[in-house]
């Protein structure tokens, strides 16, 4: 019997991920309240399982004193000795309580109880796993489709990827397996709850850190990331060794790194550019695959007037405005595009192929055009250009 105790305590450790010592400790528990239940006594008992062998023992616990004024709780000293010799007054010695009938129905009293609260520590097991893993990606297997709702399987635990989690355009089918990035964890009274998604921006930072080992070691650094889950994300990068280029080691030989997390984003379009902390060589930067004239920034508010070649400004702008919003996020400026003919028509100064520029003088924020706010009516860029890129878009990666 005692082996077969310990072999369900290995099995409950490794299927529930509740440590051996917890599992003892809430069996003893539960063992000591169905003493007391079954037996109609009011001794101080103390139940013992031995580690080793899974036997148990029922003990009364008593103090040894030179009086006995109470029979459940004391002991005089003569009588202590009997169990233990080196027995002094004030000590607390144990007597074990030898019961025949206690090991056929304590274990059956107790079972209810012991199962409840396995099941805590198994919630309590499962809570500390995911908290400790939030702001990681993990992956999971999708189990079916709940109406517009994903229900996965997770090691050990099952979460629902929410509709407003997927990123548009992402279809799954039970057994796929997917990454997702973990939200937040909650405790609740039917056990962890998992938020996950697919949507986050940092679902794109922890992949390339799972990709680009020069991440991985701190050498290249992902300063930002401007995400619209499901089409397109920019992400600027730093390295902090000038031997190594900070967007070659993202994009990988042949494009091998991106296309890796591509593919993972179910085709998503990523620009990787050279972050900088000169704002206006950033904000150029950042409109790539656009050509950039100029940029006149104003730090201290936060935005900026870029000037485009005139061949260039639906590029800049982007289809439905993305490339310039993506920017305004990558950079937390808010960008006004212009190309060239509108600047010179608004009477807008502005430097033409000057390399000082960006390391003198920003603009000063003293005009009154209105920024862009994402709705233009322009010709929108159609993905066809010969433009040589910065940027680096999905497949098409170097």
């Amino acid at each position: 019997m005692a082996s077969e105790f310990l072999k369900t305590i290995e099995i409950l450790e490794k299927e529930k991920g509740i440590s051996r010592d917890a599992l003892f400790d809430v069996i003893e528990t539960n063992l000591h309240v169905a003493y007391k239940k079954n037996f109609k006594k009011e001794e101080n008992v103390k139940v013992e399982i031995d580690r080793t062998t899974g036997d148990f023992h029922v003990y009364s616990l008593k103090t040894v004193v030179e009086e006995v004024f109470d029979d459940i709780s004391e002991i005089t000293l003569e009588e202590a000795k009997k169990y233990e010799p080196d027995a002094k007054i004030d000590d607390v010695i144990k007597i074990e309580i030898q019961s025949k009938e206690f090991g056929r129905v304590a274990i059956s009293a107790a079972r209810n109880g012991i199962l409840q609260k396995i099941k805590e520590e198994e919630k309590k097991s499962i809570y500390e796993k995911y908290v400790e893993k939030k702001g990681q990606v993990i992956t999971g297997i999708v189990q079916r489709i709940n109406a517009k709702n994903i229900s996965i399987s997770l090691d050990k635990a099952d979460t629902v990827l929410t509709e407003s989690e997927q990123a548009p355009g992402e279809y799954f089918r039970p057994s796929d397996r997917i990454k997702l990035y973990i939200v937040d964890v909650k405790e609740e009274k039917h056990g962890p709850r998992i938020i996950v998604s697919r949507t986050h921006a940092e679902l794109v930072r922890k992949l390339f850190e799972l990709e680009v080992s020069e991440i991985q070691d701190g050498t290249v650094e992902i300063k930002g990331i401007a995400r619209e889950a499901g089409s397109r994300t920019k992400m600027s990068v730093w390295s902090n060794n000038d031997d190594v280029d900070a967007v070659g080691s993202c994009v990988g030989v042949n494009g091998e790194r991106v296309n890796a997390v591509v593919d993972e984003l179910h085709g998503e379009k990523i620009d990787i550019v050279n972050w900088s902390d000169n704002p206006a060589i950033l904000i150029e930067n950042a409109l790539s695959p656009s050509q950039v004239v100029d940029v006149l920034a104003d730090p201290e508010n936060k935005e900026a007037i870029v000037i485009v070649p005139d061949n260039q400004l639906s590029l800049a702008i982007g289809k439905e405005g993305q490339n310039a919003r993506l920017a305004a996020k990558l950079t937390e400026y808010k960008i006004d595009i212009k190309s060239e003919t509108q600047a010179k028509e608004e009477g807008i100064q502005y430097v033409f192929d000057d390399d000082d520029f960006y390391d003198e003088e920003y603009y000063d924020g003293e005009y009154d055009d209105e920024y862009y706010d994402g709705e233009y009516d322009d010709e929108y860029y159609d993905g066809e250009y010969d433009t040589e890129e910065k940027a680096v878009e999905g497949d098409d990666a170097e």
